[in-house]
């Protein structure tokens, strides 16, 4: 394939369009997930293709309910396995959380394709591979519905990104404190997560390890009043606004 130049004004985006449709070719990527993707991008666009201020809010109440939970896991699906591989890791690492494959499109090979991904990346262990996704997910029909009982089933916190609604639905039924990523602030996953980050993915993970860093040592009375003290819907209130303020400035076409 012919190199991307690092002077094409889309640079970035066409990079990570690389890596998706490279993951894709790896079978770790379905065509679903590239609609997906594409589907994030226009919404990326919207937001200028940068963190706003509510997102930031969010990842901040994020990383201290990372820090203060005891059973926190992050779900890795082919789209964040191919973007962010090296740093949900990073971030498992920092905050003491477990890694768990949970795909909708499952089959055993994009799960063994995703564990072994990870772990030449320095994953030290991958849930949810195989029979190890034991146990289910209630009032959930997809295979979204098999879990780790190691991991997500017993988790109290559950990141995740690029997420369906019906799943976030029924771990917060559960009893679990839910985070999602995800670039639309009136999805379902967005309404009904605890804390939601209206970001991307590639942005997002990165400012939850630099925020994580930064809390890492603070009182755990402190992190609880930054996690507690979030109001989801009031943020995502917020990030529509900016969403309203940044359109309404754009009194002409921006080419982007």
């Amino acid at each position: 394939m012919e190199e991307i130049p690092k002077s094409h004004p889309r640079y970035h985006s066409l990079i990570i369009r690389k890596k998706l449709v490279d993951a894709f070719r790896q079978g770790i990527v379905v065509p679903e997930g590239l609609i997906a993707h594409g589907r994030g991008e226009a919404l990326d666009y919207i937001l200028g293709e940068k963190t706003l201020e509510p997102a930031y809010r969010a990842i901040k109440a994020a990383s201290a309910l990372l820090l203060i939970s005891k059973k926190p896991v992050i779900s890795v699906n082919g789209n964040t396995a191919a973007l962010v591989p090296k740093e949900i890791i990073e971030l498992s690492k920092i905050i003491n959380a477990k890694l768990e494959v949970n795909l909708f499109h499952r089959t055993i090979e994009r799960e063994v394709k995703i564990n072994k991904l990870l772990k030449s990346l320095g994953a030290d262990e991958v849930l949810g591979i195989g029979d190890d996704a034991s146990e289910t997910i209630p009032r959930l029909e997809s295979k979204r519905r098999f879990v780790s009982p190691r991991g997500i089933y017993l988790a109290d916190t559950v990141l995740l990104a690029l997420e369906d609604g019906d799943r976030t639905e029924q771990l917060v039924k559960m009893g679990k404190k839910v985070i999602a990523i995800d670039l639309n602030p009136l999805s379902r996953t967005a309404r009904t997560a605890n804390i939601t980050i209206v970001d991307n993915v590639i942005r997002a993970i990165p400012l939850l390890i630099e925020e994580c860093k930064k809390l890492s040592n603070s009182p755990r009375d402190e992190l609880e009043k930054i996690a507690y003290n979030f109001d989801n819907e009031e943020n995502l209130k917020a990030m529509i606004n900016a969403i309203k303020d940044r359109l309404s400035m754009l009194t002409s076409l921006e080419v982007i």
